[in-house]
């Protein structure tokens, strides 16, 4: 009998003992808690598996052996040795005022100590406990201290996009946790740590809260951990396989074509220069679970705060699709400065595409983020309401795929027309081509924004079926003058002799009537 699917299930002991299934990652593991005194940072996208790992790591510095038997590192060197372990997960500590936040974690604090039948009463500030309180434990115990943080950034993030007032909260959550990270740096507290592991979605600069920790070695984009959460392919087919053989027969599809589908939907990130791919873990539980593909990660939360900072900033959207930045971008930014492309990245709606070196090019990982982020962004910078706009998407699609373009047209007027004119009144190309990139993407099929040619940089390129489609657009102008510009500039050439039609398509929008009024269609023989 196949073990459970462990859908939401973060705790190791449970995991172990309920008989879930768990990818054995105790390998990577072993290298992290090896050294005498070791201090790590990682960040990763929700529900990739953090809690699961900071639970994992309670448990083996607990010395229960009993729960890693069969696991790789019970074959190790391992000497489960136990330790005392202290645990912060900030998600259970309240945030909503700084007074709320200061009081929660003094009182766990207090709570910790009251284990080990320390009293806190006398601990002025939070500095000033932690240091009492993690060097007595060690005195107490006569081992050194384990510190496990786990969403160290909630009382942050939790207050962003909501305006001035959450963001002042966010700075002032902000000072305190600085003030908690930098008792950890006390010689007296050095001295009784072991092993101190922090986790987060976000990772905020150094300087302004981690300036503590000057030994704190971040794995977020280390090579060697790439694959240390998430799971590898060769992973899904070994520990999942029963579940693709049940996935397949409900599909009426081969295990192989199961897993081209899992891939397409699911896999993708990659968190390093080093070219390791993992799966969505939650996204793959889910659709294995279930039966069926969806957008289950990404349904799980609403982006609102970048959606917000992507309309503050006018971000141009098509240039999410594929974006270089420099790797000093991914670790400058504050609460006073958040930059859009690393936020994106570590809260996993982009991911890593290429590394040359100089520049990491970034792009979205897969199916699910792609034309569920796409869609949302749709219908936030295009309130018109949701009912019926996926099909309008799909409408889309499967004219480009069948080469209707007379329906297809007509299907973008509709949609445009649908539009409140508070909304769309004086927009500008910048604008249309937004519109425009979004309901294509959101419909599921390949769309390639701002691709570089010999002779300048062609607006779109569309992969549908059997067709790929050159696109031009232009705002109060002619289609002429659109597909002139193809023709002229050779934005085709790279699709010739490929085995797919190759179709030019000029298109103009009126700002005035807020239409396509005009389009021109030629295709290569």
């Amino acid at each position: 009998m196949a073990k459970f699917l462990p859908v939401g299930v973060s705790d190791f002991r449970q995991l172990i003992e309920g008989n879930f299934l768990y990818v054995d990652k105790t390998a990577y593991i072993y290298e992290l808690v090896r050294p005498p005194q070791a201090f790590y940072f990682l960040s990763r996208p929700r529900r990739f598996g953090k809690s699961l790992l900071v639970s994992t790591l309670r448990e083996l510095f607990q010395a229960q052996q009993k729960l890693f038997k069969g696991l790789w590192i019970e074959g190790s060197d391992w000497a489960w040795q136990p330790h005392p372990v202290v645990m912060f997960d900030f998600s259970g500590i309240a945030n909503e005022t700084p007074r709320d936040f200061r009081d929660s974690l003094l009182r766990k604090l207090r709570q910790i100590g009251e284990r080990y039948r320390l009293s806190l009463d006398d601990a002025p500030s939070i500095p000033e406990a932690v240091v009492w309180l993690i060097s007595r434990i060690a005195e107490q115990t006569g081992e050194r201290v384990v510190v496990l943080m786990d969403e160290y950034d909630k009382p942050l993030i939790e207050h962003l996009g909501r305006g001035e007032e959450h963001l002042q909260i966010a700075r002032e959550n902000r000072d305190i946790l600085r003030q908690f990270m930098g008792a950890f740096k006390a010689a007296e507290v050095m001295a009784a740590l072991r092993f101190v592991f922090i986790t987060g979605i976000s990772k905020f600069s150094k300087v302004s809260l981690f300036s503590g920790l000057n030994n704190l070695e971040d794995l977020s984009m280390h090579e060697e951990y790439a694959a240390l959460l998430g799971y590898e392919e060769s992973e899904i087919e070994t520990y999942f396989a029963e579940h693709l053989r049940s996935l397949a027969r409900k599909l009426k599809l081969s295990v192989p074509e199961v897993m081209d589908k899992i891939r397409e939907w699911y896999d993708g990130y990659r968190f390093s220069s080093a070219d390791v791919k993992v799966y969505n873990p939650f996204s793959v539980l889910k659709a294995l679970k279930e039966k069926e593909f969806g957008n289950y990660w990404f349904e799980t939360a609403t982006p609102a705060f970048l959606i917000d900072l992507i309309k503050a900033q006018n971000y141009p959207i098509p240039e999410l699709e594929s974006l270089r930045i420099a790797p000093s971008q991914f670790t400058t930014y504050d609460l006073e400065y958040l930059s859009l492309e690393p936020l994106l990245f570590q809260t996993g709606y982009l991911t890593i595409q290429d590394y040359d070196g100089l520049l990491y090019e970034l792009g979205y990982p897969n199916r699910e983020v792609k034309i569920s982020f796409t869609e949302f962004l749709y219908n936030q910078l295009v309130p018109i309401g949701e009912r019926g706009i996926r099909a309008q998407y799909r409408l889309l699609a499967a004219y480009l795929v069948k080469g209707e373009l007379e329906a297809f047209v007509t299907t973008v007027n509709r949609m445009l027309a649908a539009i409140p004119y508070v909304h769309i009144q004086g927009q500008d190309e910048h604008y249309y081509h937004t519109v425009f990139y979004l309901m294509l993407t959101a419909g599921g099929i390949a769309v390639h924004t701002e691709v570089l040619t010999s002779r300048g940089r062609m607006d779109m390129a569309v992969e549908a079926g059997n067709r790929v489609y050159v696109i031009e657009l232009k705002c109060n102008q002619s289609a002429e003058e659109a597909l002139h510009q193809i023709k002229e500039r050779g934005y085709a050439d790279r699709y010739r002799g490929k085995g797919r039609k190759v179709i030019l398509l000029g298109i103009n929008f009126d700002t005035g009537r807020r239409e396509v009024s005009e389009w021109k269609v030629e295709e290569l023989s």
